[in-house]
């Protein structure tokens, strides 16, 4: 009888726990794809390399700096000349496009003071007439090396449930059994 309330529980927990974890892989990028720009910082004119990793088609890289490029799925690198009029001290951002998922990385441009605060209507203005709005850059906010607190405590949370509830019914049911 003991055996059937070890097994009970032990299937409880391992179902909790099968349940639970799509929704915490969900919320991270399990596309590993990542992408940056090297040198971060460049003159007017000179040559930055373009890194893609973990993109199983062609990426394509865009900026208001330099033309369009394509980086074939075969690769994961490609250079780019910067425009020769790109505002000194301006830093503009480069976006690598792999099907759905999309990165993006900074590319400022060396010399000069950067206005703090450039106007859109400004003719010198980096902005990005190409790019649709793509939100706040933030940071992994509240995680910890790739985990979630919160979602760690849900999940414990979860199987701590579901193996009190197991224990808690089959000891009810061994004391039913034994009356």
């Amino acid at each position: 009888m003991r055996a059937i309330r070890v097994a009970s529980a032990a299937l409880l927990g391992v179902s909790a726990l099968v349940v639970s974890a799509p929704a915490a892989h969900a919320s991270g990028d399990s596309s590993g794809f990542w992408a940056r720009v090297v040198p971060g910082t460049v003159e007017p004119g000179g040559r930055v390399r373009l890194h893609a990793n973990g993109c199983d088609q062609s990426v394509t890289v865009s900026s208001g700096v330099f033309d369009t490029v394509v980086i074939p799925r075969w690769r994961t690198t490609a250079r780019v000349t910067v425009d020769r009029d790109a505002r000194r001290g301006a830093v503009y951002e480069v976006s690598f496009y792999c099907g759905t998922f999309w990165q993006s990385a900074d590319l400022r441009i060396a010399g000069g003071r950067p206005d703090p605060h450039p106007r859109p209507d400004h003719p010198d203005h980096p902005g990005h007439p190409d790019h649709p709005d793509k939100g706040v850059k933030a940071g992994a906010g509240g995680s910890l090396a790739g985990f979630d607190l919160k979602e760690i405590g849900l999940g414990a949370a979860l199987i701590t449930g579901a193996i009190g509830t197991a224990y808690h019914l089959s000891r009810r049911r061994a004391d039913e059994s034994d009356a």
